[in-house]
């Protein structure tokens, strides 16, 4: 079959498109930037990348005409609390504009459950979208999930911060909701399993998993998972507004996104809509393994996709081609150049380990400091962290940048800050021979660029240059000393093992 996939490098996506290519269909994938997503060796052929951004189609885009179905997987939640549903209402209407010019089959589209009368911002604008596709002349499947658990998904990483960081919780009464999480393997086997069957057109199907839980109980059952003790204290005194800043704060989470979260939380996000599990028989995971399997992936470095690297949770607004080739005219830049005798692969590993729990190899302290900062003015702050310890791809989160470039082959990593700032930042390191064969065989070079905006951001620029002598320069050098990580971890293991058989 044709199948076109939409939001291919969102969260879903990254996971449903390697079932799509493995059961034999050839997926086209709508992205905002090619470059961003990855594909398999063995793809060739069976994928193809079509460039668009569905809030901006021009008359001169086009999809193929010969498609048999089509997933709809984008959303607008995280860019902006006021207008998503306004957004989220035009990415939709040109979708179908566009598939009108095809003879698409049937649209797919994973919505949230709202059985609810009065609905948060965020469920009535999945309705909304859903009434869309449903009075469409394309026969419509609707799939609605309550929160999604597994290695990177929003709620999970979410309850993961909330239960890890704090022994004691004092939380708003939105916590006493009752919610039927589901497994992400789960929505992956549901959404292939209805393609093209022609008794789930026009239907609206709810999917959930076996459980019927509060959202304080699924903190506590992680905790458990997790050997912590942890108390919860729900009060009924915090505000929606209160409780998001309580959210943003303590999580990796934006603040237009803890806006949306917690508008939804007051509405109860349980099964009623019921006859998935005719059409698409599976064993569903309950909570507690669904948590287990995604301790499994994180453990093992094989977290496919994380709802970080979404650029629509982040304050880079429009990815451009422009932004990989740093400017040269009106910056400021600071640039380390180090030689080295070491390995050159051991060099680039500890360069694609670094942000996250690795730390910036000098005074992380500081690097603290200016997360906190950052949140304090409504940034992204450090909580984001990284999607693998030891990998980047273009697009991916790493703390408070964005991944550009990750040429391993070439040597070059280029990340873009994405902290609020009176200005635009870049940090580039490139690893290249050296030259000068005397001194070393390679060399390191790092180079920090600021283009300020106006007045403000010259004496920002200023302000924070002092502490560059230092930083940057101990974080290069370190970068060509440090032990590599995973020669370290290998240590670790060994260490274990010979002090388990003592």
């Amino acid at each position: 079959m044709r199948i076109l996939l939409t939001g291919a490098n969102g969260y879903i996506g990254r996971r449903l498109l390697p079932v799509l290519v493995h059961e034999g269909h050839h997926v086209f994938c709508i992205v905002r930037d090619k470059s961003r997503i990855q594909l398999e060796e063995d793809w060739h052929g069976k994928v193809e990348l079509i460039e668009m951004d569905l809030l901006k189609v021009s008359l001169r885009q086009h999809l193929p005409r010969e498609l048999d179905a089509a997933f709809y997987l984008v959303h607008s939640m995280g860019q902006s609390y006021s207008d998503f549903k306004t957004l989220e209402q035009q990415a939709a209407e040109h979708f179908l504009e566009l598939l009108n010019t095809t003879n698409c089959q049937q649209i797919i589209y994973l919505s949230g459950i709202a059985n609810d009368k009065r609905l948060s911002k965020h469920l009535s604008s999945r309705a909304a979208v859903e009434s869309c596709f449903l009075g469409s002349r394309i026969p419509t499947t609707v799939l609605r999930a309550p929160i999604i658990i597994g290695s990177g998904s929003a709620s999970f990483e979410i309850i993961r911060d909330l239960v890890e960081k704090l022994p004691v919780m004092v939380t708003p009464k939105w916590l006493k909701t009752k919610c039927q999480p589901i497994a992400i393997r789960n929505v992956i086997q549901y959404l292939s399993g209805v393609l093209l069957k022609e008794e789930t057109y026009q239907k609206i199907y709810d999917i959930g998993g076996p459980e019927v839980l509060t959202y304080k109980e699924m903190l506590l059952q992680y905790a458990k998972i997790r050997g912590l003790k942890r108390w919860i204290i729900t009060l009924p005194v915090l505000s929606p507004r209160l409780s998001s800043w309580w959210l943003y704060f303590v999580t990796s989470t934006s603040f237009s996104l803890a806006r949306s979260l917690v508008d939804s939380m007051k509405n109860e996000v349980i099964v009623q809509l019921k006859g998935i599990e005719q059409v698409v028989p599976q064993e569903l995971f309950s909570y507690q393994k669904a948590l287990e399997l995604a301790f499994v992936k994180i453990e093992q470095n094989e977290v496919v996709s994380s709802w970080k690297d979404a650029y629509s949770e982040s304050n880079f607004k429009a990815y451009q081609h422009a932004y990989i080739k740093i400017p040269q005219h009106g910056c400021f830049t600071d640039v380390r150049k180090i030689p080295f005798d070491r390995e050159r692969e051991e060099v680039l590993e500890n360069i694609w380990s670094i942000g996250g729990e690795r730390g910036w190899y000098k005074w992380d302290f500081l690097w603290q400091i200016r997360g906190i900062m950052d949140k304090m003015v409504g940034g992204v702050g450090l909580r984001r962290g990284r999607r693998s310890p030891n990998q980047l791809i273009p697009g991916d989160a790493l703390d408070f940048w964005r991944v550009l470039v990750a040429d391993r082959e070439q040597g070059r990593l280029l990340l873009y800050a994405e902290m609020k700032l009176p200005g635009e930042a870049w940090l580039e390191f490139k690893v290249t021979p050296n030259p000068d064969k005397e001194i070393s065989e390679w060399l390191l070079v790092q180079n920090a660029t600021f283009r300020p905006i106006g007045l403000k951001g010259r004496a920002y620029w200023w302000s924070v240059f002092p502490f560059h002598a230092f930083i940057f320069q101990g974080m290069a050098e370190n970068l060509t000393i440090a032990p590599n990580i995973r020669l370290a971890e290998q240590a670790k293991a060994f260490h274990d093992v010979s002090h388990k058989g003592k």
